[in-house]
């Protein structure tokens, strides 16, 4: 029975209390707690990523104001600004990051039959980071130019269901090729990858794994033709060549053959070369492949402008990576909604609905499951759109 329940309570049931308190019990996170648990400082933390609020004085405000309302959300009472402000500089973030890949893994496995763009039977992600800009003098630890600080968030995207299967956030000075040493890589399983990441010493990591990448070719990279083969010019590939590098660091770093593919994409006339080691999939699915890596770039596009992780509620290396793996946790909540809910709106869609319905006492169901048609909540063709999400 729903009755007298909020919607937002009704959402929270989706969270799986079992494993989140596992994560809290690891790193003993409500040892000597008596006002604010770490499960409240969730809510309290997700509640401010589903209704964008600007600050914690904008939280503090708005759980205040709701009342008697605020009992039923789950919440039991409202939170000083100082409390939150205190949790979210000293709980261990690594215990919202370890619950966030808890939730990925769960969608995961619900989403593991979706198609992504690629004929391709095997798992594929995609590696990208994206910079947020802060300011030094009140985040001093994020450095990242002389005068300008910043953090990034390298993400490492399951193309089956675009969720995050790593995330690992650096001070903006990390170099995005430097993330290929902490990541362990799966036998048979397929990377994409900008030029960023070409460095042939990791990529030679990558192949001897058993491991597969795609990326493109850097306008100075140095090979050797060994021959070619036949390929399909109407559809857009234009040469399909097994090359070794020539250039003596590289050619010592990456002694193996790669495969070189020129493609010119149809829709917009540019001209594409790639680089992979994978010598069974036609040259046309790995284009496809390297087409899929968008999907990292909307996946960043979606949570800067949807989810709070742009202005943060504090300035301290935990309060940052506490908020930013809290965002991550209703990007995939949403999605377990979706498809547990089998509901036909887009994630879109459902969070604009969750912003101005979680106080109200109505089935989650019915609430989400309402079709507005009115051009204003009508999705905009220039929206994001993630496939199966």
């Amino acid at each position: 029975m729903q009755e007298g329940r909020s919607v937002f309570s009704q959402l929270m049931d989706f969270i799986p209390r079992y494993e989140f308190d596992k994560c809290v019990t690891r790193y003993d996170g409500d040892k000597h707690v008596r006002r604010l648990s770490c499960y409240a400082q969730f809510q309290i933390m997700g509640f401010a990523q589903l209704t964008y609020r600007e600050s914690l004085r904008d939280i503090e405000a708005c759980l205040t104001a709701v009342g008697p309302k605020l009992y039923h959300t789950g919440i039991r009472r409202p939170v000083p600004r100082s409390t939150l402000a205190e949790a979210n500089e000293k709980r261990d973030w690594r215990i919202f990051g370890d619950f966030a890949q808890v939730l990925i893994a769960q969608a995961t496995r619900l989403y593991s039959g979706e198609p992504f763009g690629a004929d391709l039977q095997g798992v594929a992600y995609a590696l990208d980071s994206t910079t947020i800009d802060l300011c030094l003098a009140l985040f001093p630890w994020a450095k990242f130019r002389k005068t300008k600080g910043a953090v990034k968030m390298h993400t490492l995207l399951d193309l089956r269901g675009n969720f995050p299967a790593l995330v690992i956030i650096t001070p903006g000075k990390i170099h995005d090729v430097n993330i290929l040493d902490n990541l362990v890589f799966e036998p048979g399983a397929f990377y994409v990858m900008d030029r960023a990441y070409v460095d042939f010493g990791r990529l030679y990591r990558i192949h001897r794994v058993g491991a597969f990448f795609v990326t493109r070719a850097k306008s100075n990279f140095r090979f050797r033709r060994l021959y070619s083969a036949p390929v399909d010019k109407e559809i857009g590939i234009r040469f399909d060549q097994t090359v070794v590098l020539t250039g003596p660091l590289s050619r010592k770093q990456y002694p193996d053959t790669l495969r070189r593919i020129g493609y010119v994409d149809a829709t917009t006339g540019k001209k594409l070369v790639f680089l992979t080691n994978n010598f069974a999939l036609s040259a046309i699915v790995v284009a496809q492949l390297y087409r899929c890596r968008w999907q990292v770039e909307l996946f960043f596009k979606w949570m800067k402008q949807h989810l709070r992780i742009k202005a943060f509620y504090g300035t301290s290396d935990n309060a940052v990576k506490t908020q930013i793996w809290i965002a991550i946790s209703m990007y995939v909540l949403i999605a377990l909604l979706r498809k547990r809910l089998k509901l036909a709106s887009s994630s879109y869609t459902i969070l604009q609905i969750l912003s101005i319905t979680l106080f109200e006492k109505t089935p989650i169901l019915q609430a989400l499951s309402l079709t507005l048609c009115s051009p204003a909540m009508r999705d905009d063709d220039n929206q994001l759109y993630l496939q199966g999400f």
